[in-house]
C-alpha cells in the first residue's frame, strides 16, 4: 500500500481534541482517501460519495438512481432483505444510503471489534445488491406515496416549478425522486442499469475517522470498493439557466403562500465565493440579526422565518431564498425582499456586519469537527468540492482575508435584484404571473 502523508493541523476549540491530522491514503488498488486517526474509542466512521447521483437519470427513467438506492440494504448476495437487516443489528453496524442530485452518499459506522465483517457486509450491499422484484415493488410504493404527498405540499412544489422553469431539459430541471409516472415504469432491468452506471469506481470519494491505520484502511477500500465497475454513466452537461425575472403563481387552496426565490450564483470555485458567503450571512443567514430576518419578520411581522443560500451544484449555480406568510401580505413580503436584494448590491455591507460575520463563521467552524462521524462527513465533502487537504487550516483564515471593499465589489457582482424570479404556491392577494 501506497501512504502519502499530507498532513493538516487544526485546533480545535474542544477539549477532547486539540489538534486533527489528515492523512492521505492510496489502497494498492489506488483508490484515495482522507484519514484522521482517533483511537481513543473502538470505533470508525465511513463516508463514500459517489459523484453523479440522480442527475444521470434518462429523462424517461427519472427515480431509477432514487429507486435503486433504496434498494441496497434489501438484499444481497444470498440474504434477502430480512436477512440482511439482521446481519447488520447483529453487528451493530449502521449503514445509510442516500441518493442527492449531484452524488450517491454511502455512510457507514462499525464497531473495531467488527470491522471486517461489517466491510464484508457493506461490500455485498455495493457490490452485489438483489433488487428482488418483492423488494423492487415494496420499494417502489414508499416512492410512490413520498411522491404523492409531496404533490400536496407548497414547500416542495415551489422549488419543483422553479427548478423546471431555470433548467429546461436538464436533469436538474425535474424530481430526482422521478414522477408518480416515471417510477410507476422502472423495472428490475432499470434498476440494474443504474446501479452500474452510478456506483463505480471513476467518481469515488472516500474519508474516513476513527480507531483504524492507514494500512489497516488501504486493505479495506479495495475489499469494499475494488470490485465496482471501473467506469459509470456519463455526467450531464452543464445545466443552462432559463429563468427570467419576474413572478410565477401557482395557485393552492392554502391561508399562506409559500414564497421560492433566486437567480444565478456563484461557483465554489470562484475567488469571490468567500466574499459571498459572508455576504449572504448578513443578508439571510441563519442568524436571526440577518438583515431578511430583520426587515421581513421582526421589523413587520410578514413571516416567521426567512433566508437565503448559496447553492453551488456541479452543473450550476444559483443564489436561493424561501418565506411563508399570509396571502395578503405576499406582495410586501417580496418588496421587502427584492428591496433588501437592491440595498446589499448598491451599498454592500458595514464594517461592523463585516466584523460580527467574520467572527461567528470563523468561531463556529471548529465547532463542526464534534465526532468522527461528522469529521469523515466533512472531508468527503472537501473532497467533492475540489478543496485541498489543509483548508480545514486555511479556511478561517479565508473568511478573515475578506475586506469591507471585496464585500461591495461583490455584492455588487453577486445579487441582481432585476434579475430575481418569484415562485408563490398559494392564493396570494394582488399577486398575479408576469408574461
Amino acid at each position: 500500500m501506497m501512504l502519502r502523508l499530507i498532513t493538516a493541523l487544526l485546533v480545535l476549540a474542544l477539549p477532547a481534541q486539540a489538534e486533527m491530522t489528515i492523512k492521505e491514503v492510496t489502497s494498492p488498488g489506488g483508490i484515495t482517501a482522507w484519514l484522521v486517526e482517533d483511537h481513543n474509542i473502538p470505533f470508525t466512521a465511513l463516508e463514500i460519495q459517489f459523484r453523479g447521483g440522480t442527475s444521470l437519470d434518462a429523462p424517461e427513467k427519472r427515480g431509477a438512481v432514487n429507486l435503486m438506492t433504496g434498494l441496497l440494504e434489501e438484499g444481497a448476495d444470498d440474504m434477502d432483505s430480512r436477512a440482511f437487516a439482521e446481519a447488520r443489528d447483529s453487528l451493530a453496524a449502521e449503514f445509510t444510503f442516500d441518493p442527492g442530485t449531484d452524488s450517491v452518499g454511502v455512510s457507514a459506522r462499525f464497531l473495531t471489534e467488527n470491522r471486517d465483517q461489517a466491510v464484508t457486509l457493506l461490500r455485498s450491499a455495493l457490490v452485489n445488491p438483489r433488487f428482488d422484484q418483492d423488494a423492487v415493488d415494496r420499494v417502489r410504493g414508499q416512492v410512490l406515496a413520498g411522491l404523492r404527498s409531496d404533490s400536496k405540499d407548497p414547500d416542495r412544489i415551489a422549488p419543483e416549478i422553479f427548478d423546471r422553469l431555470a433548467f429546461g431539459d436538464h436533469p436538474y430541471a425535474s424530481n430526482g425522486d422521478g414522477t408518480v409516472d416515471t417510477v410507476t415504469a422502472l423495472t428490475r432491468d432499470d434498476i440494474i442499469a443504474a446501479h452500474k452506471g452510478a456506483l463505480a469506481r471513476d467518481r469515488i470519494y472516500v474519508a474516513a475517522a476513527g480507531d483504524i491505520t492507514a494500512d489497516q484502511l488501504g486493505t479495506l477500500l479495495d475489499t469494499l470498493l475494488g470490485d465496482l465497475p471501473a467506469t459509470g454513466a456519463a455526467q450531464p452537461a452543464d445545466a443552462p439557466y432559463l429563468l427570467k425575472p419576474g413572478v410565477t403563481v401557482q395557485d393552492f387552496p392554502t391561508p399562506q403562500s409559500t414564497v421560492y426565490f433566486g437567480h444565478q450564483g456563484i461557483t465554489r470555485d470562484d475567488p469571490d465565493f468567500f466574499a459571498a458567503f459572508v455576504l449572504n450571512e448578513v443578508l439571510g443567514g441563519g442568524r436571526f440579526s440577518a438583515r431578511l430576518m430583520t426587515e421581513v419578520r421582526d421589523k413587520r411581522g410578514l413571516t416567521y422565518g426567512v433566508g437565503s443560500y448559496l447553492v453551488p451544484m456541479d452543473h450550476a449555480e444559483l443564489v436561493l431564498g424561501q418565506f411563508s406568510t399570509s396571502n395578503d401580505k405576499v406582495a410586501e413580503a417580496i418588496e421587502v425582499t427584492r428591496a433588501e436584494w437592491a440595498k446589499i448590491a448598491t451599498e454592500g455591507i458595514t464594517e461592523d456586519e463585516l466584523a460580527n460575520t467574520k467572527t461567528y463563521l470563523t468561531g463556529s467552524y471548529p465547532l463542526r469537527f464534534d465526532g468522527n462521524g461528522r469529521i469523515a462527513n466533512i472531508l468527503v465533502g472537501m473532497q467533492m468540492e475540489g478543496l485541498p487537504i489543509d483548508y480545514a487550516v486555511t479556511r478561517n483564515a479565508k473568511i478573515e482575508a475578506v475586506t469591507l471593499e471585496d464585500a461591495k465589489r461583490v455584492a455588487a457582482r453577486l445579487f441582481q435584484p432585476d434579475a430575481l424570479h418569484f415562485v408563490v404556491v398559494g392564493q396570494p392577494v394582488g399577486v398575479t404571473s408576469t408574461p
